[in-house]
């Protein structure tokens, strides 16, 4: 049976029935917290609880961990940019977890960015220890797994694409909007992983909205078993799981990537942003982003992320 976590600065408070109850815990990490399931369960007991609606929530991954993400990895998205999801091999990028916040602050675009992008994405929190050369199987999987979060793989996308990499334009401050919840799962809940919705609007406008199991190319299970093969993993850290399709950054027309194909770099990057910023679809200052995801039978359900996008 799930149990919602939920964090404030300075206490953890497990989501009952009645309200919010507090967690007895000096735990002050979330892999700390995770290794205490005693104390979350009584708290989910007690009798004594507030009014969540009252709590000034964070982030519920704490800071520092592993952030890991997997690139392009539902095939709305990759054919979105122009390419066949048959030929997208399995591959993952870093975030500093620093680009981490909470699920109600703002989205800050630094001043040098011009299209700023979102990505509703799955984040899997790792509940234990996962050292490199663990045999992930399709029956253990779950049990590296301690619950799932919402999250906004932000991007700016004129230093992404550019550059060629991801590190940089995920990275900055803000970029990694996570919560409100941590929603803890045992084996049987995690098996309905493809039953679940992701939805993203801006401004009240559904642009992103997809079911894991029609989109998603690499479940979890050969996410967890590649990272195993090079990536250690501890309790608290966080495994973002890709995107859908709807995301502002779309591929152009194949006649125009043809002839940019004929272009220098540089040249060609100038073009194209200067097109670029005449997409509305990019964030601007004030934009409000909401994110939601779980499944629509409601049984399985993260909460819904809301924030605001201020320039620096």
């Amino acid at each position: 049976m799930s149990l919602t976590v939920l964090r404030t600065v300075d206490a953890w408070w497990v989501r009952t029935p009645g309200g919010a109850a507090q967690v007895e815990t000096d735990a002050t990490t979330t892999g700390e917290l995770l290794a205490e399931p005693e104390r979350i369960e009584a708290a989910r007991e007690s009798g004594q609880t507030v009014d969540p609606t009252t709590l000034d929530l964070v982030a519920p991954v704490t800071t520092p961990c592993r952030v890991v993400a997997q690139m392009t990895n539902f095939a709305s998205h990759v054919e979105d940019a122009g390419l066949d999801p048959a030929s997208i091999p399995l591959a993952f990028f870093r975030k500093t977890s620093g680009s981490i916040s909470g699920p109600f602050d703002d989205i800050v675009r630094p001043d040098h960015v011009c299209c700023l992008d979102y990505e509703v994405e799955i984040g899997l929190v790792i509940g234990r220890e996962l050292p490199v050369g663990t045999q992930v199987t399709e029956d253990s999987w779950t049990t590296y797994v301690a619950g799932l979060v919402v999250t906004n793989d932000v991007s700016a996308r004129d230093i992404q694409l550019p550059k060629t990499q991801f590190f940089e334009s995920k990275s900055y401050p803000t970029f990694t909007p996570a919560g409100p919840a941590l929603v803890l799962l045992d084996d049987d809940e995690l098996k309905r992983f493809g039953d679940l919705r992701l939805r993203l609007w801006v401004n009240g406008d559904l642009r992103q909205d997809a079911v894991v199991q029609t989109d998603m190319i690499y479940p979890p299970l050969e996410a967890l078993q590649a990272l195993s093969r090079f990536q250690r993993l501890d309790a608290g850290d966080l495994l973002l799981t890709g995107t859908p399709a709807g995301t502002a950054l779309s591929a152009p027309p194949k006649p125009v990537e043809l002839v940019a194909a004929l272009l220098p770099p540089t040249l060609k990057w100038k073009i194209f942003f200067q097109r670029q910023a005449r997409n509305p679809k990019y964030l601007a200052h004030g934009d409000v982003v909401e994110v939601a995801i779980g499944t629509d039978d409601g049984a399985i359900d993260l909460g819904l992320q809301r924030t605001v996008v201020r320039s620096s």
